[in-house]
């Protein structure tokens, strides 16, 4: 089996660097339509998604690519100022999941706060360390869910992080007993950002952004698990598919408190 792929994908490859891109696009439409037309509407479906979902990741490795190592969402979709924006001057801040520390260093260019930003991946603290180096910038890597740094801070940072965990609301109640923050502003995923989403999973498809995604949000279920783990939302937009929220702890919003 393994000299006949190996065949294929050498004639492929071949094909691809001769056929003129033009040619081979009409051509490669002409089979997806053939095959979609030979299904049922169902298995057509599932067809279509799953070339769908390849395309969508390949596009994302692709967009990192363009954007020099950093994928261009950061700056189409702008989300750093929603977070600059509620941050004060010289705050302290954890930025939860920094991935590879765009964020975090917005932020510390941005309000002159200290952050520290902390992520389980090593290979992206390394990336940080190396690309987004600043002065009021610490990157520590580690398990956020296991390990919190030490001390309190204003605000915490969590950007399209709580979908890849389990236990969240154990965990949002340790953010807010341990760090006790002023504020938390959170980024998540919304379920109900496409009617494509549902329809994949009553097809029995993965139909979430991230195989590593333990959820996508609904509305009533964000608000559901910040209220459950102590905070109440004093801010919450929903932008390019995203719930994009501010809470604070429960004793914070009560009056007089």
């Amino acid at each position: 089996m393994k000299p006949i792929i190996s065949l294929l994908k050498y004639a492929v490859d071949t094909c691809v660097k001769i056929i003129p891109r033009g040619l081979f696009l009409s051509a490669l439409k002409t089979l997806i339509r053939s095959r979609s037309r030979t299904l049922k509407p169902a298995d057509s479906l599932r067809f279509l998604f799953t070339i769908e979902h390849f395309l969508y990741t390949l596009e994302g490795g692709k967009s990192v690519e363009y954007g020099g190592g950093v994928h261009t969402k950061h700056r189409h979709i702008r989300y750093h100022e929603f977070f600059i924006d509620r941050i004060g001057e010289n705050e302290t801040v954890l930025d939860i999941g920094c991935g590879i520390g765009a964020v975090a260093a917005s932020v510390a260019d941005a309000t002159s706060a200290h952050v520290t930003a902390i992520d389980m991946n090593g290979e992206s603290i390394d990336t940080a360390r190396r690309i987004h180096n600043r002065p009021n910038v610490e990157y520590i890597h580690g398990d956020a869910t296991k390990y919190l740094p030490e001390g309190r801070f204003d605000t915490v940072i969590l950007s399209n992080v709580l979908e890849h965990l389990s236990g969240r609301t154990a965990f949002l109640e340790t953010i807010r007993t341990r760090i006790a923050p002023k504020r938390m502003l959170v980024r998540v995923p919304l379920f109900e950002r496409d009617w494509r989403v549902p329809l994949k999973k009553e097809l029995g498809l993965d139909w979430r952004l991230d195989s590593t995604h333990e959820t996508e949000y609904t509305l009533e279920s964000f608000t559901g698990e910040m209220t459950s783990a102590g905070f109440v939302i004093t801010h919450q937009e929903v932008r390019w598919g995203e719930i994009w929220a501010e809470a604070v702890p429960q004793h914070s919003a009560t009056p007089g408190a």
